[in-house]
This record gives structure tokens, sequence and C-alpha cells, in this order.
């Protein structure tokens, strides 16, 4: 290899480390070792890569500190191997030095939606694969000690790698280097743990999220486990949704199937924050079920299963006009399929420079559909009740 190929790949070494890759892999050695491995994993609580060296018939291990990785691939003498493959959250490079010493470097986007087709099989592309070494998969028993995951926790599995495509989708444009997040009736925090684990560990952000619960054990459990795994970011209170007060500049808010009005109660709260991030999957939506009534369109509600699904469509529909007269961009967006979950509907909110005339169109629209149906809807009134719509 020149010495012009090796200060291409010294550069290409500071573009690697700006990616704050979660696995690297150095393999076609022409020294002492074939092949060397290097992943990012948390060890007695402290961030770092831990390196596999592997000779023919062994392998070496070493730890090296997360904000060392430029020095650790200098010092493993990375212009001996003639491919490397980096793997970034959203992002792959593939790098290869020919035998007359070019270097080529493809890079392609892993974007979460992607599909790989090999044959007749199609293979879901997630964020947070299967062989990641991600502790607390295992410890909730969604992978199994050598990084498969459990049969019976694949629907759990999507249902996580689904937030975290959202998550990952709304914030392409957040440019800041830390990120407050209240999670209300956050209960066993499957995805409280995972976000703080997706935007910590992977996108090397620095994160704050308190979750909130009324379950004092729930609380307690969820505290133990993120001093286990050295997540000082994360805490865990125990509180009520309506009226609780953060001490932080929250910039996300999350509510994961808070029941009936304390979806309302979550959402007024992140509004009142001006959030920038809105994520919420309402359930129980039994406020509208028990006023609607209608003459004109009493098909709708003539049948109990009927009137109580658009019961709950009109509650989220009314939600999300709510927002977009608060100022959010607001879609309303499957979340899992329905085969797993009758509640799988996701608000996503994001604050905007909605136009005025979008402001009053979305409160008449909430407006006309209370009048329709003889309802008054609680995040509506409140927004009202202090003059914010």
């Amino acid at each position: 290899m020149n010495d012009e190929t090796k200060e291409v790949i010294k550069e290409v070494i500071k573009q690697i480390n700006e990616l704050a890759p979660y696995k690297i892999v150095l393999s076609g050695g022409r020294g002492e070792y074939r092949k060397v491995v290097l992943e990012r994993k948390i060890i007695k609580g402290q961030r770092c890569y831990q390196i596999e060296r592997y000779t023919d018939k062994q392998v070496f291990h070493e730890n090296s500190g997360e904000n060392d990785l430029v020095d650790s691939l200098i010092h493993l003498g990375v212009e001996l191997y003639r491919q490397i493959n980096v793997f970034a959250a959203g992002e792959e490079w593939d790098i290869k030095v020919s035998k007359k010493g070019k270097l080529s470097v493809n890079k392609r986007k892993t974007e979460t939606k992607t599909i790989t087709i090999s044959g007749n099989n199609r293979k879901k592309k997630y964020i947070l694969e299967e062989g990641m070494d991600i502790p607390v998969f295992t410890h909730l028993g969604i992978f199994t000690k050598d990084g498969k995951v459990v049969h019976s926790m694949y629907d759990k599995f999507k249902q996580i790698n689904r937030f975290a495509e959202i998550v990952d989708d709304v914030m392409k444009s957040y440019n800041k280097p830390s990120i407050n997040i209240v999670d209300f009736g956050c209960g066993k925090s499957y995805l409280t743990f995972i976000v703080y684990y997706y935007l910590h560990e992977i996108k090397g952000l620095d994160v704050r999220i308190t979750g909130l619960d009324l379950k004092e054990q729930v609380i307690k459990d969820c505290n133990d486990l993120a001093e286990k795994f050295g997540y000082t970011g994360l805490k865990f209170e125990l509180g009520d949704i309506h009226g609780y007060k953060s001490d932080m500049d929250v910039d996300m808010v999350m509510t994961l199937h808070a029941c009936d009005v304390a979806t309302d109660y979550a959402l007024y709260n992140a509004i009142c924050w001006d959030a920038q991030y809105i994520l919420s999957v309402p359930c129980c939506q039994h406020e509208l079920n028990k006023q609607i009534h209608t003459d004109d369109l009493a098909a709708l509600t003539r049948y109990g299963i009927i009137k109580e699904r658009f019961a709950a469509l009109a509650t989220d529909s009314i939600r999300g006009l709510m927002l977009e007269a608060c100022g959010y961009k607001t879609d309303i967006m499957e979340f899992i399929d329905i085969a797993h979950s009758p509640k799988n509907l996701l608000i996503r909110a994001v604050k905007k420079n909605v136009s005025q005339d979008k402001r009053n169109r979305a409160v008449a629209d909430a407006e006309a559909l209370c009048r329709e149906f003889g309802v008054r809807q609680t995040l509506m009134d409140m927004l009202k009740e202090d003059g914010r719509v």
C-alpha cells in the first residue's frame, strides 16, 4: 500500500469515528491477525470497544475506550487489511483495497424500511438486529444469551424496532448533542430502555429520560435495572400524569398505552412544555364512547363494537387536530400490524411553523365533529380553557 493510500485511509478513519459505529470488521489481514472485530459494548458500566483479534488458531481480547477508536484502528495497523466493514445506525460502509493498492469506499444507507431480497425470501432490515450486543434485551428476555430473538418475543422485538424506526425518523433533523425525554405511563419500560440505549449508545447523544408510572414496584424495578446497566441518564418516578411538573426542558414526550384521558393529560403537558416531538400510542378511549350520539349518522352508533371503534377513532382525530392547532405537524399512523394488537395507532407530532389558517381550520374541524356527535373531549377542553386554541 503506497503512502498516498495510507493517508486516504487515515482520513476515512476520522469519518468512521464520526459515525459512532457499533461494529467494525477488519478482514483479509496480511499480518499476524487475519481478522479483527471491534464491537461497542458496556462492560462494568463503562462504554468501550471490545476488540477481538483472530489468528488461525486463537482469539485475543482487549478493550479500548469509546473515545479512542481512531487511535485503536491506527494501532491495529488498519493498512494491513484489504477490507473494512463498518456498521452504524442507518449506514454501512464497505472499504476495500485492491492488490494494486487502489482504495474504494462504498457507502449505503440502511433505512429501517429497507427490504433485502434473497431468492424468494424477504428479510426485514431492523435498526436493532439479532446478534447486536444489547444487554437489556437479554435481561428482558427478548434475546437469548447468544443474541438470538426468543421465539415467543418476536412480536415484541418487531414492536420495539418499529418504535425505534419512528424515533429515528422524527429526529433526522435533530442537531443538538443532548435530549431530554419524559415517558408517561412507562410501565415495565421495554421501549423506554431501548430508546435510551438507541439514542445514547448508538446515536451518541447525552440522554436524560424520566419514566413516570403509578405502580410503585414497577418504578423500583425499573430504577434497579437502570442502575444495573449503568444508564445514569435514565430514572423512574412514581406519580400521576395529570399535573406532573418536570425539572428539565423537555424535548420529547412519549406516552404508550396511557389509558383513556391519561393520554390527553400527557399531550397537554407536552404542548405546555413546547416539546419538539410527541409520540403517543393511545389506549382505552372510553370518554367519547359514553357521550357519543347522532340522529343523522345513527348507523355509526347503533352497534356496540362499531360505536366503540368509531369513538376511539374520533377521539384520536380530535387529538391530532388539537396538536395541529397548537403548531405541530401531525400524523396518525400504524404502529404495529393490527394482527398483533388492536391498539395499533400512533400519533406522531413534530413542532413546526404551522400557518394560522391551518391552525384555525383544525379547530373548526374538531368543533364540527364534536357538534355532530354531541361530545366534549378532554384535551380540547383543557386547551380552550387556558386559551391555547
